[in-house]
Protein backbone atom coordinates (compact mmCIF):
# COMPACT_ATOMS: atom_id res chain seq x y z
CA UNK A 1 0.00 0.00 0.00
CA UNK A 2 2.79 2.37 0.90
CA UNK A 3 4.68 2.28 -2.26
CA UNK A 4 1.52 3.03 -4.66
CA UNK A 5 0.84 5.84 -1.87
CA UNK A 6 4.43 7.25 -2.73
CA UNK A 7 3.94 6.58 -7.00
CA UNK A 8 0.38 8.50 -6.78
CA UNK A 9 2.50 11.31 -4.04
CA UNK A 10 5.23 11.59 -6.58
CA UNK A 11 3.35 11.72 -9.37
CA UNK A 12 0.78 14.65 -8.22
CA UNK A 13 3.46 16.73 -7.27
CA UNK A 14 5.15 16.21 -10.68
CA UNK A 15 2.66 16.98 -12.24
CA UNK A 16 2.21 20.17 -10.10
CA UNK A 17 5.44 21.42 -10.70
CA UNK A 18 5.26 20.92 -15.02
CA UNK A 19 2.43 23.30 -14.08
CA UNK A 20 4.19 25.56 -12.03
CA UNK A 21 6.98 25.84 -14.54
CA UNK A 22 4.37 25.84 -17.48
CA UNK A 23 2.44 29.21 -15.37
CA UNK A 24 5.22 31.24 -15.52
CA UNK A 25 4.27 33.44 -18.18
CA UNK A 26 7.51 35.91 -18.59
CA UNK A 27 10.09 32.66 -19.29
CA UNK A 28 13.11 35.22 -18.37
CA UNK A 29 11.25 35.28 -14.30
CA UNK A 30 12.05 31.49 -14.28
CA UNK A 31 15.53 32.61 -13.93
CA UNK A 32 15.16 35.36 -10.97
CA UNK A 33 15.07 35.46 -7.26
CA UNK A 34 14.03 38.23 -5.14
CA UNK A 35 15.07 39.08 -1.51
CA UNK A 36 17.19 37.19 0.34
CA UNK A 37 15.68 33.93 -2.31
CA UNK A 38 19.21 32.40 -3.82
CA UNK A 39 17.65 29.54 -6.05
CA UNK A 40 15.85 30.76 -9.20
CA UNK A 41 12.86 28.35 -10.02
CA UNK A 42 14.27 26.86 -12.94
CA UNK A 43 17.47 26.26 -11.05
CA UNK A 44 14.91 24.19 -8.87
CA UNK A 45 13.07 22.27 -11.53
CA UNK A 46 16.58 21.05 -12.77
CA UNK A 47 17.37 20.06 -9.20
CA UNK A 48 14.29 18.41 -8.88
CA UNK A 49 14.88 16.66 -11.85
CA UNK A 50 18.54 15.58 -11.23
CA UNK A 51 17.42 14.34 -7.86
CA UNK A 52 14.94 11.97 -8.88
CA UNK A 53 17.32 11.19 -11.59
CA UNK A 54 19.88 9.78 -9.37
CA UNK A 55 18.06 8.28 -6.52
CA UNK A 56 14.89 6.96 -8.28
CA UNK A 57 16.12 6.15 -11.50
CA UNK A 58 19.76 5.39 -11.28
CA UNK A 59 19.53 3.42 -8.18
CA UNK A 60 16.54 1.82 -7.97
CA UNK A 61 16.00 1.19 -11.59
CA UNK A 62 19.40 1.15 -12.99
CA UNK A 63 18.62 3.58 -15.68
CA UNK A 64 22.49 4.88 -16.02
CA UNK A 65 21.89 8.46 -15.28
CA UNK A 66 24.94 10.41 -14.16
CA UNK A 67 24.22 13.87 -12.09
CA UNK A 68 25.59 16.81 -12.63
CA UNK A 69 24.32 18.36 -9.22
CA UNK A 70 26.70 21.61 -10.08
CA UNK A 71 24.92 22.34 -13.33
CA UNK A 72 21.90 21.65 -11.57
CA UNK A 73 22.39 25.36 -10.06
CA UNK A 74 24.47 27.01 -12.40
CA UNK A 75 22.97 26.46 -15.80
CA UNK A 76 20.92 29.54 -17.09
CA UNK A 77 18.27 30.26 -19.37
CA UNK A 78 16.95 26.64 -20.01
CA UNK A 79 14.44 27.06 -22.31
CA UNK A 80 10.78 26.56 -20.46
CA UNK A 81 9.94 24.07 -23.30
CA UNK A 82 13.40 21.86 -21.96
CA UNK A 83 12.30 22.17 -18.42
CA UNK A 84 8.87 21.29 -19.33
CA UNK A 85 10.27 17.93 -20.93
CA UNK A 86 12.40 17.64 -18.26
CA UNK A 87 9.51 16.98 -15.68
CA UNK A 88 7.69 14.41 -17.72
CA UNK A 89 10.56 12.46 -18.49
CA UNK A 90 11.27 12.56 -14.84
CA UNK A 91 7.40 12.24 -14.10
CA UNK A 92 7.45 8.90 -16.46
CA UNK A 93 10.59 7.33 -15.17
CA UNK A 94 9.31 7.63 -11.41
CA UNK A 95 6.88 6.00 -12.08
CA UNK A 96 7.88 3.30 -14.37
CA UNK A 97 10.52 2.69 -11.77
CA UNK A 98 8.80 2.45 -9.03
CA UNK A 99 6.00 0.72 -10.61
CA UNK A 100 8.41 -2.10 -11.20
CA UNK A 101 9.47 -2.34 -7.00
CA UNK A 102 8.30 -5.11 -5.43
CA UNK A 103 6.23 -3.86 -2.13
CA UNK A 104 9.04 -5.68 0.30
CA UNK A 105 11.86 -3.91 -1.47
CA UNK A 106 10.64 -0.63 1.06
CA UNK A 107 12.01 -2.59 3.79
CA UNK A 108 15.08 -3.10 2.24
CA UNK A 109 18.27 -0.79 2.92
CA UNK A 110 18.55 1.69 -0.17
CA UNK A 111 22.04 0.94 -2.16
CA UNK A 112 23.53 4.06 -0.88
CA UNK A 113 24.17 6.10 1.89
CA UNK A 114 22.78 9.17 0.78
CA UNK A 115 22.33 11.06 4.38
CA UNK A 116 25.31 9.56 6.18
CA UNK A 117 23.59 6.53 7.70
CA UNK A 118 22.14 3.32 6.81
CA UNK A 119 18.20 3.88 5.76
CA UNK A 120 15.36 1.79 4.13
CA UNK A 121 14.66 2.53 0.59
CA UNK A 122 11.30 3.26 2.19
CA UNK A 123 12.67 5.57 4.10
CA UNK A 124 14.11 7.35 1.35
CA UNK A 125 11.39 7.68 -1.00
CA UNK A 126 9.67 9.59 1.89
CA UNK A 127 12.48 11.50 1.98
CA UNK A 128 12.20 12.14 -1.77
CA UNK A 129 9.40 12.86 -1.58
CA UNK A 130 9.52 15.52 1.22
CA UNK A 131 12.23 17.19 -0.78
CA UNK A 132 10.01 17.45 -3.98
CA UNK A 133 7.55 19.11 -1.98
CA UNK A 134 9.72 21.62 -0.06
CA UNK A 135 11.35 22.94 -3.61
CA UNK A 136 7.47 22.59 -4.91
CA UNK A 137 6.35 25.34 -2.89
CA UNK A 138 9.65 27.56 -2.99
CA UNK A 139 8.87 27.51 -6.92
CA UNK A 140 5.01 28.27 -6.37
CA UNK A 141 5.63 31.57 -4.19
CA UNK A 142 8.63 32.49 -6.80
CA UNK A 143 6.02 32.67 -9.55
CA UNK A 144 3.55 33.91 -7.41
CA UNK A 145 5.99 36.92 -6.17
CA UNK A 146 7.72 37.23 -9.50
CA UNK A 147 4.46 37.37 -11.90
Amino acid sequence: MLLQDLITILNRDLEKLYSEIDGFTEEANLWKTTGNITNPAGNLCLHLCGNLNRYIGAKLGNSGYVRDRPAEFSRKDVPKTELLKQVEQTREMVANTLQQLQPTSLEQEYPEQVLGKPMTTGFFLIHLTAHLSYHLGQINYLRRVLE
